[in-house]
């Protein structure tokens, strides 16, 4: 053995064959933390969509009648712990040309930059992750260029077992990716699809901008109450080589969440009012990571009727309390979220 492949050797052993740096850009792509709530029941088309259980990662639909749960599910491949699950519940066997259904995840331009998207120098993409489902299945990957109207889609199959699947998309030498905190690429599963975006030619592994060639033939999700998918180990790389998945820890992985959506619950930290005057009280509540950009806050605790807001930057908000300036009972402030989510 050559003193190279030696030295090449001891990094795989000092490493566990993972590579350094941060490569991945998925946040939460091992489905570990779910702020919101391990479960989502009635999702529609219309209804409980967006994010609901685990963070970073929404739902999205139109016009289909089908729902499902969405679950933290423990069900998952050697090596990770969690994995997110749906669930058909009602199903929807006949699908309109507008029907859509996918999960997606979501970036801000300044974190791509090194995409080099829009220049002669574009990288290729390489997407990995884990999938499994009740029966065989078709499903679609892609990447939507939300500042430029472009997408790039691949087909990926199912079965019964967990499958890491690979896919690798074309650099696109076309539209640049905007270097702000805005909402400048999607990656999206889809699973229900109508002509409106199928009735093209669907070329795979191909950026566009017409809607109508954006999905090929997959499987509608609504097809039975059966029909179930599960995922995890999301990762999205530069070039064309999937390494092994980025394990990041819990802490780490919760903090990266933090910044588009964070929350005190259950009493864990109270924050404690402030007297201003005989009918009002204040306070001031430090979210616990600077936040993508001022959040929008809400404040569930029943007894704080009469609230208001004051400032919120993206590092901290203030809220007052009408008429318990006196009201020894209401001392403190033990349920807020705050959501910046693109």
């Amino acid at each position: 053995m050559t003193k190279a492949a030696e030295l090449a050797k001891m990094g795989e052993v000092l490493t566990n064959s993972q590579l350094g740096g941060r490569r991945n850009i998925i946040i939460n792509g091992a489905m570990q933390v779910a702020q919101r709530g391990t479960s989502q029941t009635g999702i529609t088309a219309t209804a409980n969509e967006g994010y609901t259980t685990v963070d970073r990662f929404a739902f999205d639909g139109s016009t289909h009648s089908g729902v499902f749960t969405a679950t933290q599910s423990t069900d998952a491949p050697t090596g990770f712990s969690n994995s997110l699950k749906m669930e058909c519940t009602t199903a929807d066997t006949s699908t309109a040309a507008g029907e859509l259904q996918m999960l997606q995840t979501r970036f801000e331009g300044q974190d791509l930059q090194h995409l080099k998207k829009g220049t002669s120098d574009a990288q290729k993409i390489t997407v990995s992750f884990y999938v499994k489902g009740n029966a065989s299945a078709t499903y679609m990957c892609e990447l939507q260029d939300s500042d430029n109207g472009r997408t790039n889609g691949q087909t990926f199959a199912v079965t019964t077992s967990w499958n890491r699947i690979v896919l690798t998309f074309i650099g696109d030498t076309t539209g640049t990716l905007d270097n702000d905190n805005a909402l400048s690429l999607r990656l999206n599963f889809w699973f229900n699809a109508g002509s409106t975006f199928t009735g093209g030619t669907f070329t795979s592994n191909q950026w566009t901008t017409t809607t109508n060639e954006r999905v090929g033939s997959i499987t509608n999700f609504f097809d039975s109450t059966d029909r179930t998918f599960f995922i995890t180990g999301v990762q999205l790389e530069v070039g064309s080589q999937a390494t092994p998945f980025e394990h990041r820890s819990y802490g780490e992985e919760l903090a990266l969440c933090q910044r588009y959506y964070a929350e005190n619950n259950i009493g864990k930290y109270s924050i404690n009012l402030i007297r201003v005057s005989d009918s009002l009280k204040r306070a001031n509540i430090q979210f616990p990571t600077v936040m993508r950009a001022s959040p929008s806050c809400a404040f569930p605790d029943a007894t704080l009727d009469g609230q208001s807001l004051g400032t919120i930057t993206p590092n901290k908000a203030g809220v007052f309390i009408q008429g318990y300036a006196n009201d020894a009972t209401v001392q403190s402030i033990e349920t807020y979220t705050a959501d910046a989510e693109l």
